[in-house]
């Protein structure tokens, strides 16, 4: 070998050593340059757009328990896990799932064809994040008109729904929840099935805030009526914050004052007045219509802050606005309004005599989807074309915009609905 070639060998090692290095430090720089950020965008990608456990639309549960909460066993309680085994989300203590249901055209003729129904039920535990419960009670007809079938959910519920039955379920929602800060009392007001919500209250509260000042009002009928009576009664045992008061408004014979219950008749603001102490609190009020136009009222007179006063009510109208969610004027009706349903090709004249637009929807034979006639499902969420529509009470479902609720809606002015 000369010595050029040897020459020639050092300088093509020497070169390939340099481009190494160069080739190398390139490297360096973008794994501390561009890996950061990579990293960074795959992040946002993967991120869920709620909380872990949270979804959109509907998701498929599976009842893994049914048990009965009253002596009468008219309240059923239904503990829901999802098929696919995800976490769930902490949900606010008081807030509600919304089912869709397919039952048939009579819970009794299983042979008609069946139809949808969307419906709405308070959880009724503190957050799980392997479970959700909820409990249903058996809505029979009306005692002035036995003639009028029961309630048509609450009858699937009761009759149809099984352990290992697997049905569609939204994410929790709902603007009816306990505010955290345990520096206030809570004073939770049940009627009947309005347990429900305070008892998701009650067990988040005694179990993330046990020093909080926490009273419960609940007046059923008798000891038949009575839900989660063990529970309620040991929680009381074991949490000195806890008060339970129970009103019964016709005790049965074998019922014991002291024992069963503390008071009898009603839930009135004379019984808040002679048992509450001084002081500011919070009110929770859950219960049916008779109830909550009295009641919610009465607290407003008695001088507590409309910001310290929440209330779920039992359908629609429940309870006297104290002034319109609308932010439009209010006006008077002095004349009546056209009512233009554009899928269905039909003008109606509004003329007030109907308490929302879905009761005057289906007055005139008009089809329209509806759920819980609350404002809270959103079923018969209806887009709004054109004019106004005022709700007494903001309604707990989020609205859309450019969209209505027909089941708490009235026109303000002349409407075209996409109905």
């Amino acid at each position: 070998m000369t010595v050029a070639q040897l020459l020639a060998y050092i300088a093509v090692a020497l070169l390939l050593q340099v481009m190494a290095g160069v080739a190398f430090a390139m490297w360096r720089r973008l794994s501390t340059t561009v890996g950061p950020a990579s990293a960074g965008m795959e992040d946002v990608v993967a991120a869920p757009s709620a909380p872990s456990g949270a979804w959109s639309g509907w998701r498929e549960f599976r009842v893994v328990r049914r048990e009965f909460e009253d002596a009468a066993q008219t309240q059923c309680s239904f503990h829901l896990q999802p098929v696919d085994g995800a976490p769930l989300t902490p949900y606010q203590p008081g807030q509600y799932l919304t089912f869709s249901l397919k039952v048939p055209g009579s819970v009794a003729a299983a042979s008609v064809a069946e139809r949808s129904i969307t419906r709405c039920y308070s959880l009724s535990d503190r957050p799980d994040p392997t479970g959700y419960r909820i409990t249903i009670k058996r809505v029979p007809p009306p005692e002035a008109q036995p003639g009028l079938p029961p309630g048509v959910s609450s009858e699937y519920f009761h009759d149809r729904v099984h352990e290992a039955d697997v049905l569609q379920v939204k994410a929790p929602s709902g603007h009816f929840f306990i505010d955290p800060d345990a520096s206030v009392p809570a004073v939770f007001i049940a009627g009947g099935i309005g347990i429900t919500p305070m008892m998701s209250m009650l067990r988040w509260c005694v179990a993330e805030q046990p020093e909080r000042r926490v009273h419960l009002y609940y007046g059923v009928r008798c000891s038949s009526d009575h839900a989660f009576k063990p529970l309620l009664q040991d929680l009381a045992a074991a949490h000195p914050a806890f008060k339970l008061n129970v009103v019964y408004g016709n005790p049965g014979v074998d019922d014991v004052l002291a024992r069963d219950y503390q008071h009898v008749g009603y839930i009135d603001l004379a019984l808040l007045r002679r048992t509450l102490p001084h002081g500011r609190h919070q009110f929770y009020v859950c219960g049916p219509p008779p109830m909550m136009r009295s009641l919610v009222p009465a607290l407003r007179e008695w001088g507590v802050q409309a910001d310290d006063i929440h209330f779920e009510a039992f359908g629609p109208a429940s309870v006297r606005p104290t002034a319109s969610a609308s932010t439009e004027p209010s006006v008077v009706i002095s004349a009546s309004m056209a009512v233009r349903f554009s899928r269905s090709g039909r003008t109606l004249a509004w003329d007030g005599q109907d308490a929302n637009l879905l009761d005057f929807a289906e007055r005139h034979d008009l089809a329209v989807d509806s759920g819980c006639r609350s404002g809270s499902c959103g079923a018969c969420q209806t887009r709004l074309l054109s004019g106004v529509i005022t709700y007494a009470d903001k309604p707990d479902h989020d609205i859309p915009k450019g969209h209505c609720l027909l089941c708490v809606g009235k026109p303000q002015s002349a409407l075209v609905l996409e109905a």
